[in-house]
């Protein structure tokens, strides 16, 4: 199976597409806070960042889900910065304190075309939606020098619609991350507007262009929608409503992976409840409830119920 970016689109598409992308920046309108923040101009978003492209780091990953990581591992690039502002992200210093160096959309396609040399599955973008437009110049420059390998779009979910049109034809796995099922709480810990409003709709777009999650016979994931659901104390997830929405209107048949690694980091300590990790029991009724729904991919039954 080609990546659909050789697949459906020619590489005048491709830079036709990182175009109209970049227009989006103009007054910018990438995500779905539309803060219009001149960022072609080096102006900064709510997201922190201008045109200027930064990146953490990159290389083959083996912490991924099994079908993105394979033998050869999944090859990542961590962007910095985030349009979301969770108060308890892992990954804090890359998304908030913004550690990470400047490199060019030219040096991005040569990161990418590395990583497929040394042998990865696939190309993650970590954290890419502020940085859209340019992931797909990148993209394009580098299929004309022979990319050939998936693109993983691994997300918070908070995604504009309008801006994934602009992906029908180039990402090939979807990896958002749904946070909540309540709007408030998505405002409150990780400034969020609409954020159960937004993430729906990004799903279902997601969902519409790339379908279930395909995989290969060697067991590595080819094209799809794979979902994440981070479970966090005292149901502030809105977990079951997540749950519900994925079974009843995107597909019985998604790839979920329901994750329990939550850890009060960052500035968790600040809200009672979430200063605390998740238990057993608070895990285990989420995965029990996702298959009393008829879910069954991603995750794993429990073998038992510890506390």
């Amino acid at each position: 199976m080609l990546p659909v970016y050789r697949e459906r689109l020619s590489l005048r598409e491709l830079y036709d597409r990182a175009e109209c992308l970049r227009e989006l920046l103009r007054e910018c309108v990438v995500c779905p806070r539309e803060c219009k923040a001149q960022r072609l101009e080096g102006k900064f978003g709510v997201c922190r960042s201008t045109d200027q492209l930064f990146i953490s780091s990159s290389g083959p990953h083996y912490g991924e889900e099994p079908e993105l990581v394979g033998w050869g591992g999944s090859g990542t690039i961590f962007f910095t910065s985030c349009n979301l502002k969770c108060a308890y992200c892992q990954n804090y210093e890359i998304s908030q304190v913004r550690l990470g160096h400047p490199i060019s959309i030219e040096d991005l396609a040569e990161i990418m075309l590395r990583l497929q040399d040394r042998g990865c599955h696939n190309i993650n973008f970590v954290t890419p939606t502020h940085f859209t437009p340019q992931i797909v110049n990148a993209v394009a420059i580098a299929a004309d020098c022979g990319l050939s390998i998936p693109l993983v779009y691994n997300c918070g979910g908070y995604e504009s619609v309008r801006t994934l049109r602009f992906l029908d034809g180039v990402i090939d796995i979807y990896m958002p991350d749904i946070k909540y099922s309540d709007n408030r709480l998505a405002k409150m810990y990780s400034g969020a507007p609409r954020y159960w409003d937004s993430v729906r709709e990004a799903i279902r777009e997601m969902h519409r262009q790339v379908g279930d999650l395909v995989i290969n016979r060697r067991g590595i994931a080819q094209r799809g929608l794979l979902i994440r659901h981070l479970v966090l104390p005292n149901d502030l997830a809105g977990s079951r409503a997540v749950l519900d929405f994925v079974a009843n209107e995107i597909s019985l048949d998604s790839y979920v992976n329901l994750m329990d690694q939550y850890r009060p980091l960052n500035r968790a300590y600040r809200y009672r409840e979430l200063h605390r990790r998740i238990t057993s029991r608070e895990f285990w009724s989420v995965v029990e409830y996702a298959r009393s729904l008829g879910l069954h991919r991603g995750f794993e039954w429990p073998v038992s119920v510890l506390n």
